[in-house]
């Protein structure tokens, strides 16, 4: 029986059909439903695949205690499953899920793929995902030579002006039928709007939730 909140990509997983390795296990790649960014990686087994089918949420098999784990049992840190995918070969399975908490390292980090030669850095998701990234980091440390600073700097006044120039560009753009220019001013366009989701703190998760919502 499957959880409501669970959106499968075939009719159903056939557990008996993945291919496990000669200990029992297949890698099960996590990543965030919304925006790509990979969470971890674990090892599941028939069983731990079942209850994860069962329940909408993640369990592994862990082979350092040699037991099941359900992920964030501990922590609250648990993941709810949206989407579940095996790939060509039915060696591997990919979850999409949403991370409670926002959490999914046992080290306190988003993503367990956080260091870069020995420095800790997010985990990167989608392009506009890293972007917003970079726009939030301008705005709690602000640089005096940054655009995006300048912006922020002038609040709704400068940003929204910019808001409604560039989406004059973009219906121009579009009249034109010009496709390279429609991309660079739609990407104008998407940049000052992230601006605005960062200056008023808007989280673009959020905006990434209510596009989820129009798919149905």
């Amino acid at each position: 029986m499957f959880s409501s909140d669970l959106h499968l990509t075939h009719d159903t997983i056939p557990v008996e059909r993945i291919r496990y390795d000669e200990k029992g296990l297949v890698p099960a790649i996590v990543q965030d439903y919304l925006d790509g960014t990979i969470l971890m990686m674990a090892w599941m087994n028939q069983q731990s695949l079942q209850k994860t089918l069962e329940t909408g949420e993640t369990w592994f098999w862990s082979r350092s205690r040699q037991e099941l784990w359900h992920k964030g049992a501990t922590s609250g840190h648990i993941q709810k499953v949206k989407t579940m995918r095996y790939d060509c070969d039915s060696d591997a399975i990919l979850l999409g899920v949403e991370q409670i908490g926002d959490i999914a390292c046992h080290t306190g980090e988003r993503s367990c793929f956080h260091k870069v030669d020995g420095s800790i850095v997010p985990a990167p998701g989608d392009t506009l995902s890293q972007l917003f990234a970079v726009i939030c980091e301008r705005r709690d440390n602000p640089q005096q030579d940054s655009y995006t600073c300048k912006l922020l700097a002038g609040g709704d006044n400068k940003i929204l002006k910019k808001i409604g120039e560039e989406s004059a560009e973009v219906v121009m753009a579009f009249k034109d039928d010009d496709p390279d220019g429609i991309a660079s001013e739609v990407a104008d366009l998407l940049y000052h709007t992230l601006v605005a989701l960062a200056h008023h703190k808007v989280d673009l998760k959020a905006v990434y939730q209510k596009l989820q919502q129009r798919r149905k």
